[in-house]
């Protein structure tokens, strides 16, 4: 690999998934690299959260290379995958915390999983740190997921994905169930922690808004393969029906629309700061 070639994180090669006569995926290719934040799309049925639970070890495909940060995640033992895992975060859709923990709690679980032996005054100083880290209250930690608004639970559910520190992020229906300042919210949240922790972001969302705002490039599932990758723009330019109606669609153009308004307000203000340094 040249120097000016980005270094692929996720490396998939002919992957085939079925569930008995249905296949969902059949020769699928894909490359993340290290350090963007790439979203994948795609219509109902097309496979978007068994392409994830492939890439993490909880969906067994029929064949196919799956390889995570170089190394092949299929037919190791639980203790050989047990050293990639920890290198990377997942929240699930719904952020699936524990309902009988609380949030400091939640965010021990892994900690407790790789890291046995660390004391309990440590566990609740690092999770302390990731509560805060996420953008939720100090006293967040003694609360149970009951007592929390949606968006504080996928928030709290962030904060035990980077629990350990992980250089990866699978994030699934990260904004569903969010209301638009909510969700707008949120994906300030993931592109700032992905820049301040140079996370690499796996991102599967059907919201044109957090494509928009914050994916380096999009993956299109359709035809039960990646059918293009590549940025907004690149991907309006492809002549596929789909792509088309999906970006196109009166949806797509309020999400074009509103980013663009957010870029020019970006960009103003910019201006204005450059304008009162110089003054």
């Amino acid at each position: 690999m040249s120097e000016s070639e980005p270094e692929i994180v996720i490396e998939v090669r002919g992957l085939t998934n079925s569930f008995g006569e249905q296949v969902v995926h059949e020769n699928l290719d894909l490359d993340v690299r290290r350090g963007e934040i790439l979203g994948v799309v795609g219509g109902s049925g097309t496979g978007k959260s068994v392409l994830m639970r492939s890439l993490i070890g909880l969906q067994r495909p029929d064949s196919g290379v799956v390889k995570v940060f170089g190394e092949s995640i299929l037919d190791r033992d639980e203790q050989e995958l047990q050293g990639i895992r920890r290198r990377w975060g997942i929240l699930f859709q719904g952020a699936a915390l524990f309902s009988t923990l609380t949030v400091a709690e939640n965010v021990e679980v892994p900690l407790r999983e790789f890291y046995s032996r660390l004391s309990d005054k440590l566990l609740d100083e690092i999770a302390a740190y990731k509560v805060v880290m996420v953008g939720l209250p100090e006293d967040t930690g003694p609360k149970y997921p009951s007592e929390l608004s949606g968006g504080m639970r996928k928030r709290a559910g962030i904060a035990r994905a980077l629990a350990l520190d992980p250089e990866l992020l699978f994030l699934d229906e990260p904004t569903a169930g969010l209301d638009p300042i909510g969700a707008a919210a949120f994906d300030q949240l993931i592109k700032d922690l992905s820049q301040r922790l140079g996370l690499t972001v796996f991102l599967i969302t059907h919201d044109l808004d957090t494509l928009y705002a914050i994916c380096d490039r999009v993956a299109v599932l359709a035809d039960r393969k990646v059918i293009a990758v590549g940025t907004i723009p690149e991907l309006l330019a492809l002549d596929h029906e789909w792509i088309q109606e999906y970006f196109r669609g009166p949806r797509g153009r309020a999400a074009e629309e509103a980013n663009e308004e957010a870029n020019e307000s970006r960009a103003e203000e910019a201006r204005a700061e450059t304008g009162g340094a110089e003054a």
